[in-house]
């Protein structure tokens, strides 16, 4: 799939109150996305750690395994307090869900997740009936 630098973008729908003319060259015709309605995943990370390598590599491997729309977004949260010292957690959101589910903590779990069982555990979340290949085992 390609994605040229100047292919036109869609213009948002007009609504009751005149806004600018789009053009996808003037930011202030810019419109914020809406809210996806697909899974979501946070993952938040101790930058004093500096486990932004560790949480860019797990944010890739999860889009590779599970490419939009089965995931729609996946966020880099990184921390930097006393009481966010050495945190490595992983959040799923579903639309339609009150609060997130932690997947993995990384304090509680003991250390780092496999990506195995990272990938198992968000599946049997948000696509069950997936086969992972090599990386499954039930």
């Amino acid at each position: 799939m390609s994605c040229p630098l100047d292919a036109p973008e869609t213009a948002p729908s007009a609504s009751s109150t005149q806004a600018p003319a789009y053009n996808p060259l003037d930011p202030t015709t810019f419109v914020f996305p809406e809210p996806l309605a697909v899974p979501t995943v946070t993952v938040e990370f101790c930058d004093r750690c500096r486990w932004l390598h560790r949480a860019t590599w797990v944010q890739t491997e999860l889009f590779l395994t599970f490419p939009p729309p089965a995931i729609g977004c996946i966020s880099l949260l990184p921390l930097n307090t006393e009481d966010t010292a050495g945190r490595f957690r992983v959040w799923l959101s579903k639309a339609g869900q009150d609060k997130p589910v932690l997947v993995w903590d990384r304090k509680t779990e003991g250390g780092f997740p496999e990506l195995k069982v990272l990938k198992q555990r968000i599946r049997d979340h948000i696509q069950p009936e997936k086969s992972l290949g090599h990386s499954d085992t039930k």
